[in-house]
Order: C-alpha cells, then structure tokens, then sequence
C-alpha cells in the first residue's frame, strides 16, 4: 500500500456492547525457535529445554537457556530461546539487531523462511549455522475463532492499529493470525515499540478506513 493515508479517513471500532475495540501490546525482543535436533547441536544430546516462564500465547514459554548470534559484522549474545520445540528454527531480530550482526534480512510472517538471511547460532555445546532462518517479524495481531468475529475480520486479512501515546503512530499493513489457541495481542519488535513509545501491556486501537 504506497498511498499516503490521512488520518481522518480512519473511523475507530466498537464492540456490539459499544466499547472500544482495543488490543493489548506484546513487544517481542529477539528471540530464537529451534527444532529438537539443533537444540541438541548446541545443548547435547537429548536435551530439553527448561521452563523460564510461561508466554502469554497459551502453550508457549521462554525457556532459561539462551544462544550467541553471529553475523558478517558482529554478535548478540543472551538472545532467548522460546519453547517447545519447533519443526523449523527461526531466528527473529530487528532492525537495529540487524546492523549489529551485519546482516539484511527480509520481514516477513513467522515460517516464511525461503530466501531469509543465514545466521550462526552458538550454545554451550556446539554451533549450527542455518543458510536461511533470520527474519524481521511482520507486525501482526494473534486471535481466537470469536475474537476475529467480534473484530470481523478474518485469517490473513491486513488492518491498521492506532497507537495512543505521546507518539502517536498509525501501524499499517498488521496481518491478522486466527487461531483457537490464540490470545488476543499485538505483537511489534522493540523498534516499533520504542518508535511509538509502547510497552508489554499498553493497549492500541483497532482502526477500519472510512469508506464514505
């Protein structure tokens, strides 16, 4: 979308009880998915990942262990592991990580890994290096089945979010993901969060284009 978009051509939505459809904010730092084999590549063998604590989309948690990034330029250690075990590993940063490491890569919805940027991954017991698997995640909302209908909106559909701070910003191009396992949140990397001065909890609004 390369028009540019007045503000004014937003309408804010309401839920069917008149109250404000707001989502609340999750800022996703750098983090890592592994499969079970590269876990053990960098833990040992048979090793499994320990409980940290448990994230806010049901079933996932941030495990203790932590890995080293290393790229062209540079390297980022401390960078968490999120569990369980994935079938694909996938390594997400921002922007600002990028330049770090010295790498380029694409952003893009989780799992969209063809043609992404290659990264070594350190642990304590050996290293992997992936040729694709470094992405810049897409802004996007997580859902449930009755969270998407109250929204009306549906899987894969793109919608704008307003932030209301100090820093007023308007995200567009936000992909929706529905899911029965879904929570509702936003989820941005710290660049957007720090842009539009968001932090884990704020709550941004749903905006529609005014069509009239």
């Amino acid at each position: 979308m390369n028009e540019i978009l007045n503000p004014l051509h937003f309408i804010e939505t309401f839920a069917h009880d008149g109250t404000l459809n707001t989502i609340p904010v999750g800022v996703s730092a750098r983090h890592v998915h592994l499969t079970q084999n590269h876990i053990e590549k960098l833990f040992g063998e048979g090793y499994r990942l320990q409980l940290q604590k448990q994230l806010s989309q049901p079933g996932q948690y941030a495990a203790k262990e932590t890995v080293m990034l290393a790229g062209p330029k540079g390297v980022i250690d401390q960078v968490r592991i999120l569990g369980p075990a994935r079938r694909y590993t996938q390594v997400e940063v921002s922007l600002t990580d990028a330049y770090r490491l010295g790498v380029s890569p694409p952003i893009r919805d989780s799992g969209d890994l063809a043609g992404s940027s290659p990264v070594t991954i350190i642990g304590p017991y050996g290293s992997i290096y992936v040729k694709e698997g470094l992405i810049i995640a897409n802004r996007h909302i997580h859902m449930s089945e009755e969270e998407a209908l109250k929204f009306r909106v549906h899987d894969g559909d793109h919608v704008f979010v307003l932030s209301q701070t100090e820093r007023q910003v308007i995200f567009s191009g936000v992909r929706i993901r529905v899911s029965p396992n879904y929570r509702l949140e936003f989820h941005i990397d710290t660049d957007e969060a720090n842009a539009a001065k968001l932090k884990n909890g704020d709550h941004v609004h749903f905006l529609l284009l005014n069509e009239s």
